[in-house]
């Protein structure tokens, strides 16, 4: 019978590739942004999890942190989304 870490580990596996996979189809911006974020969170707690904290606290603070802000203030400063391309 597995362990509860075996069966954390496929948890965390399977909701990171399930957000990838939301982050790179969504069409709406904001939730793509979203999507990322807890994509980039679940992979810090996998890297917790099989202990390697440096490459955690990496991508907690780069990926979760700093890139989904910056997307975020890149989308509100550049107007939102707009739904054609001006002509």
């Amino acid at each position: 019978m597995p362990d509860v870490d075996f069966f954390i580990i496929s948890m965390l596996g399977l909701v990171t590739i399930v957000m990838a996979v939301i982050a790179i189809v969504q069409k709406n911006l904001t939730r793509a942004i979203a999507a990322y974020a807890v994509c980039s969170i679940c992979l810090a707690m996998l890297f917790f999890i099989l202990a390697s904290p440096f490459a955690g606290a990496l991508e907690l603070t780069v990926g979760a942190g700093l890139v989904s802000v910056l997307f975020l203030v890149v989308l509100i400063l550049g107007g939102g989304e707009e739904d054609e391309v001006p002509a």
